[in-house]
C-alpha cells in the first residue's frame, strides 16, 4: 500500500514538472513574438494600435504599446530595457539624444512625416503676419532648430547652418518676437501668441487643423520619424517584422485615410 501510494506521488509530480516546462515553453514562443513599443499618442500611438490589432497578427507577431506624454521618456525607456522600439522621433533628434546620453540607439527606418507647421488662431494668411509678430517656437534643441529652418525656408529670417537656438537667427528683418517654449504648450501659446510652431504630435491632439497653418513642411523635409532601437537589437526578426509591416502598402492606405493628408507615408 504505501509503495503504491510513493508511485502515485511521483507519477502525479512528474506530471506536474511536464506541465510546468509546458507552460514554460509557451510562455517563452509568445515573448519571442511580442515586441514592446513606445510612442507618443497621436499619430504614432494611433497607428501602433492599427498595427496591433489589424495587421501584426496576420504575421504572427503581437505588438505590446506604451504611451508617452512627452519627448524626454521613450529614448530612457529604450536605453533601460523597458521598450523594444520607440517611435516618434527624426534621426536628428536621436542623434542628440545619444550624443547628450551617451547611448547607442539606432534608426531601422523612416516610417512617416508628421510635418512641423506654423499656426495661428486670428492671422489668415503668411502675408498678414505683421511686423514685430510674437511666435513661439519649441524650446528642445532638435524641434527648435527644425522651426527656425521652416521659418527660414520661406524668407522670413535667416539662419545658420544646422541652426539650434535663436542665436542662430543671422536676420530677422520683420523683428518677430520669439518665445521658446516647452513643446507640450505651445498649442495653448496661441492664445496669446501671433503664432506658434508645432509639431504634429501635439497640433492634431489640441484640435488644430490645416485652416490655421500659415507655414507647413513638405514631403521633401528630412525629418521623418523613425523606428529606433537599441544597437543589438537592429537585426532582432521582430523589429524587421515591425518595419516590414509600419511600412507596408497596407499602413501607408491607413495613414492616408485616417490622417487626410496631415501626415505623409514614407515612401
Amino acid at each position: 500500500m504505501l509503495r503504491s501510494t510513493f508511485f502515485k506521488a511521483a507519477a502525479v509530480g512528474v506530471a506536474a514538472i511536464f506541465a510546468l516546462t509546458a507552460c514554460g515553453s509557451g510562455s517563452d514562443a509568445s515573448s519571442a513574438d511580442t515586441i514592446k513599443v513606445g510612442a507618443l499618442a497621436v499619430p504614432a500611438g494611433d497607428m501602433l494600435k492599427h498595427v496591433a490589432k489589424e495587421l501584426a497578427p496576420k504575421d504572427g507577431l503581437t505588438l505590446d504599446y506604451k504611451e508617452f506624454s512627452d519627448y524626454n521618456t521613450p529614448n530612457a525607456a529604450l536605453s533601460d530595457g523597458d521598450i523594444d522600439a520607440n517611435l516618434f522621433q527624426n534621426t536628428t533628434f536621436l542623434e542628440t539624444y545619444n550624443k547628450a546620453a551617451g547611448k547607442d540607439l539606432v534608426s531601422v527606418g523612416k516610417v512617416y512625416l508628421p510635418p512641423m507647421a506654423l499656426y495661428s488662431n486670428d492671422i489668415a494668411t503668411l502675408a498678414e503676419l505683421p511686423e514685430g509678430a510674437s511666435i513661439a517656437v519649441p524650446n528642445d534643441p532638435t524641434n527648435e532648430g527644425r522651426a527656425l529652418l521652416l521659418l527660414a525656408s520661406k524668407g522670413l529670417i535667416e539662419v545658420k547652418d544646422n541652426p539650434i537656438t535663436l542665436k542662430d537667427i543671422t536676420a530677422n528683418p520683420k523683428n518677430f518676437k520669439f518665445t521658446e517654449i516647452e513643446n507640450a504648450s505651445l498649442p495653448q501659446a496661441l492664445n496669446d501668441k501671433d503664432a506658434a510652431i508645432v509639431t504634429l504630435a501635439f497640433a492634431l491632439p489640441a484640435g488644430l487643423s490645416s485652416d490655421k497653418q500659415l507655414v507647413v513642411e513638405g514631403e521633401d523635409s528630412p525629418f521623418y520619424n523613425v523606428l529606433a532601437v537599441r544597437a543589438e537589437m537592429k537585426d532582432d526578426p521582430r523589429v524587421q517584422k515591425l518595419l516590414a509591416i509600419l511600412t507596408s502598402p497596407d499602413m501607408k492606405d491607413y495613414i492616408n485615410t485616417e490622417f487626410k493628408g496631415l501626415v505623409i507615408p514614407a515612401s
